[in-house]
């Protein structure tokens, strides 16, 4: 292809939730294959400035970037679909945009002029637009929500307007759209995506493609009609119905026809070498001889996708390591001795808030006296610190979160961070670099001396308690640079038992999972 900059705009209809993330990391995934430098961008309407607030309960995962930013968990999706560390350009929220708009005009820089969303917001999203596709061939970037929604009508204003500063030959608009299947009448509605579509051309965009979801196969009919009413190309309509798993569908859109809409908009006629994706979709489909009950003590069980990062880079070590995967939800809250006895290993994820602290607690003292294979990840460190301590006599061990007053504090408040307990942005974020003590088993699971990993909390280890914790069997096995900083512990006599400060799990990818995934795996497995 060319050298011009070509960006692809993925937008939804009829609900939110279509699969508009995976859709357009797919579409990423295909063109990488076929040798395309991609960059990728979720653009979000909320009036949030991050996603560092919203509640995971109702929005899933909060991932961070290298650079720090507290993001949707579809730039995790995009991370591991197409292997790129993303940065704080990769996520664009209406609130920071509206944010730095207000500065600007309150700064004088507009010179009187009337501040309006046209042009100063769209204006505003083609400009990180831009930023974001720098360096790249073809640049995705995904609008959050359905098209009609009021807080996203800026970002389609925006988009529409874009093909005028770059050339509408150089813009690809692709819609998902949702078809119901209706049980009494045993049919395909197809009505709900042609009114979707017609919104979309209410806003002055006709796509140039149409990814039909639904959740069985659908007949070839919906993709003539859908069609001939959106005034798209038949071979421009893609019909992609649920799968049994996410990375089936880079395999299933590239059977689909999407390569000819693709050649035609970069030119690109290479055949796309999708091998590590049948690899990947082969091990996914293996019966395996042996099977690892993992079990994940945690407190958000209603929405799977709070854990997103942790449960894909379970199942990755675990395709790694040729074993299946048997995940075991166990409410902290309730959580006993009884519930970690089947288990062959135990993950305790991060979070925040008091709730469910007790049986996370309980999970690392039953790691530690039974030497259960044991993964802490961020408030899983904690909790194992905590643990240790009042094995060691410290009954009263806690950490300040959790009880402000207590005077055992084997966990404290960040230096700085006290009286910022609820605002955002303020937490340690992003990437660190801790250093590994020799010969410790953090150090033998990386076989590295030193590692960078990303970060988001504001308590620390207090190293003051380090004689109660290490007396309660634990040693530390990773710190800061500069010694301040507790980042890895592990207990010396359990086949794993290993918790790091940081959030490992985005890292891992589908193809190359993290060492301390692979490491919890093979200990559960007894290898």
């Amino acid at each position: 292809m060319g050298t011009t900059q070509k960006y692809i705009f993925v937008t939804g209809g009829v609900l939110s939730g279509v699969g508009k993330g995976i859709t357009a990391a797919s579409i990423g995934a295909i063109l990488q294959a076929k040798g395309v430098k991609v960059s990728i961008q979720k653009c979000d309407p909320y009036l949030n400035v991050d996603a560092g607030l919203l509640n995971p309960k109702e929005h899933g995962e909060c991932f961070v970037t290298k650079d720090g930013a507290e993001t949707d968990l579809d730039l995790g999706h995009y991370e591991r679909f197409l292997d790129l560390e993303l940065t704080q350009k990769n996520a664009t929220l209406s609130g920071k945009l509206l944010s730095q708009l207000i500065a600007d005009e309150r700064a004088g820089k507009f010179h009187g002029q009337t501040i309006q969303l046209v042009p100063h917001l769209t204006g505003a999203i083609q400009d990180a637009i831009e930023l974001a596709a720098d360096g790249s061939e073809v640049h995705i970037v995904e609008i959050g929500g359905t098209v009609g929604d009021y807080e996203g009508l800026s970002y389609v204003e925006a988009i529409r307007e874009f093909a005028s500063r770059v050339g509408r030959e150089n813009c690809m608009y692709v819609h998902v759209v949702y078809v119901p299947f209706i049980q009494t009448s045993k049919e395909f509605k197809s009505k709900p995506a042609q009114n979707a579509l017609n919104d979309l051309r209410g806003f002055g965009i006709v796509p140039d493609c149409v990814v039909v979801r639904t959740d069985d196969p659908a007949p070839g009919n919906i993709a003539d009609k859908i069609a001939a009413f959106s005034g798209v190309r038949n071979d421009a309509v893609i019909l992609l119905s649920n799968a049994k798993t996410v990375y089936e569908i880079p395999l299933t859109i590239d059977a689909s026809g999407i390569n000819a809409v693709l050649e035609r908009f970069t030119s690109n006629t290479k055949k796309a070498d999708l091998s590590k994706w049948r690899a990947l979709a082969d091990a996914q489909e293996a019966t395996y001889e042996q099977t690892v009950r993992i079990g994940m003590v945690a407190k958000y069980l209603d929405n799977e996708d709070t854990y997103i990062s942790v449960l894909e880079a379970l199942k990755a070590a675990a395709w790694q390591e040729k074993v299946g995967l048997e995940l075991v939800w166990i409410n902290a809250e309730e959580a006993e001795a009884a519930d970690f006895e089947t288990m062959d290993g135990l993950v305790v994820p991060g979070g925040f808030g008091s709730r469910g602290i007790e049986g996370k607690i309980r999970a690392a003292t039953y790691a530690l006296d039974e030497k259960k294979p044991y993964l802490g990840l961020c408030l899983g460190l904690q909790i194992a610190v905590i643990a240790a301590a009042r094995k060691a006599g410290l009954k009263e061990a806690n950490s300040t979160e959790f009880d402000p007053d207590t005077k055992q504090n084997v966990v404290y408040i960040m230096e700085g961070q006290a009286g910022k307990e609820s605002t955002g942005g303020t937490l340690r974020l992003g990437d660190y670099t801790a250093e590994l003590k020799p010969g410790s088993k953090t150090a033998l699971a990386y076989g590295t001396k030193e590692t960078i990993e990303r970060h988001r909390h504001r308590y620390e280890v207090n190293q003051a308690f380090l004689e109660d914790i290490e007396k309660g069997g634990l040693t530390i096995s990773g710190k800061s640079p500069d010694g301040k900083l507790v980042e890895y512990i592990e207990a010396a006599n359990n086949p794993f038992f290993v918790a790091t400060q940081a959030h490992p799990e985005f890292k891992s990818r589908p193809y190359r999972a993290h060492p301390l995934f692979v490491g919890l795996i093979k200990a559960a497995a007894g290898k």
